[in-house]
């Protein structure tokens, strides 16, 4: 029987377990870290106020918005998360996945999805957990579920 997976995120770091039986405790299965989105925006750089892209016609300029660097580090680690995530799914290595991440990096997380992924979501949870130490995880991941 393949496992249950069960992504604990934030925006800055991300625990991803597995779960053989609905019984037993999840155990680790990789950690990821994405220590960019902790620095100072004076840390980051700062994206240019607009980028302009010109197609050469008249009035074919556009200027497109500023990105807060921040957002630009969440968007980079919930990519990063959700290829790991349809990896494995395509891979068969799960049969299910829960996802426990607070807003707006659950929102973040779930656009970034592939169809595998999304296929095998069971369940999202709007709450941050990656505070939890492991002895408490299990009680804590059964209250939200």
């Amino acid at each position: 029987m393949k496992p249950h997976w069960i992504l604990i995120a934030n925006s800055a770091r991300a625990r991803l377990l597995q779960q053989e039986h609905p019984a037993q405790a999840p155990s680790l299965l990789k950690t990821f870290e994405h220590p960019a989105s902790r620095l100072r925006s004076s840390e980051l750089g700062d994206d240019e106020a607009g980028r302009e892209r010109s197609d050469r016609g008249p009035r074919a300029t556009v200027f497109e918005p500023r990105l807060d660097p921040h957002r630009k580090e969440h968007l980079h680690f919930a990519r990063e998360l959700a290829a790991a995530l349809e990896d494995g799914a395509v891979r068969g290595e799960c049969a299910s996945i829960s996802v426990f991440a607070a807003s707006p990096f659950l929102g973040e997380l779930k656009q970034e999805f592939g169809a595998e992924t999304q296929r095998l979501l069971e369940s999202t949870h709007d709450v941050d957990l990656t505070h939890v130490e492991t002895p408490n995880l299990d009680r804590r991941l059964r209250e939200q579920g």
